[in-house]
């Protein structure tokens, strides 16, 4: 059984902030290799798994300290088929180690090389690794939150969802008696319900929006097939399939006018989510003028909410 710590927001569960910029990129990749030659204490390339070359991760420490650090487990974007645990999605990650995080930044198998489950198995793999070698590397195997964008927030919020999922967890990969479940879940504009979002980004009128029921969008690439041909691994897929009263606190955030995963997804995870775990567990914003992404997620004050959110949660604070 899970130890959670619960607390109370005293804002709305939902909120809107007005922001401006857009950023239209499905794949929300920032471009070339984050510079960390800053940092200290940090690990490269280690792997978790040895089925595929793409099963490596990156541990990164504070400077000072001898921990145990609580865990920002950051996940990739990339339309499940690009993007790397070394880009520029890491950044926001990265500023939690002058709060006395470690990041995590891991990689997995993408749909050119496997297609679903394989992601969330390698996900999964590599929470377990990290509790199996959480004192070696003064980690906190009772402090994980796992945070992304886009496909990775997708994996992000299945991770917080299926902990008990044994469909959606391999243990050949190693460290089978360790629990991948994670304390807490930052989701940036993640995908939930592929098959409704064609109808979404209608609804909401947005300018060129991606066409997600054809062979070659993400998430039929990610499934294997076109979704509208699968509706069984769509539901698979989807995060809302698999909530329990024992999930993890959601912090959610999503464009208005995101017009490649429409904004919806996550209001209705985070209305599935409410209905379950309570409102006190479930935070959602959601972002007017704000696309896919983008320099606003990354702002202090926007970072500054999801660190006291993950503080609440993995620090008790």
């Amino acid at each position: 059984m899970r130890t959670k710590t619960r607390y109370q927001f005293t804002s709305k569960s939902i909120m809107l902030i007005m922001i401006s910029i857009t950023f239209p990129s499905y794949a929300f990749t920032q471009p070339g290799k984050v510079n960390t030659d800053n940092i200290k204490r940090k690990w490269l390339d280690v792997e978790y798994a040895v089925k595929s070359q793409s099963q490596k991760l990156d541990i990164y420490l504070p400077d000072e300290g001898d921990g145990l650090f609580p865990v920002i487990l950051s996940i990739h974007g990339g339309a499940f088929k690009s993007g790397d645990k070394e880009d520029g999605q890491i950044t926001p990650m990265l500023k939690g180690l002058k709060r006395g995080y470690a990041v995590v930044s891991i990689n997995y198998r993408l749909s050119g090389e496997a297609i679903f489950p394989a992601q969330i198995f390698d996900v999964k793999a590599a929470v377990r690794w990290i509790r199996a070698n959480a004192k070696q590397y003064k980690l906190n195997p009772d402090r994980i939150a796992a945070w992304g964008g886009s496909a990775g927030g997708h994996l992000s919020s299945l991770t917080g969802t299926s902990g008990n999922v044994k469909e959606l967890e391999d243990l050949s990969l190693g460290n089978a008696d360790k629990s991948s479940r994670v304390e807490a879940v930052v989701d940036w504009f993640g995908p939930a319900d592929f098959l409704k979002m064609d109808e979404q980004l209608k609804e909401s009128k947005v300018k060129n929006p991606q066409i997600h029921s054809v062979p070659d969008s993400p998430e039929s690439e990610l499934i294997g097939k076109n979704i509208t041909d699968a509706p069984d691994l769509v539901k698979r897929a989807n995060p809302e399939t698999y909530i329990t009263p024992d999930d993890p606190s959601f912090f959610i955030q999503h464009g208005l006018i995101d017009h490649l995963v429409p904004y919806q997804q996550s209001v209705n995870l985070a209305k599935k989510l409410e209905q379950v775990l309570g409102k006190e567990k479930v935070t959602i914003e959601l972002l007017p003028g704000t696309d896919h992404g983008g320099p606003n997620y990354e702002t202090e004050q926007n970072l500054n909410k999801v660190f006291l959110f993950l503080d609440k949660i993995l620090k008790g604070s």
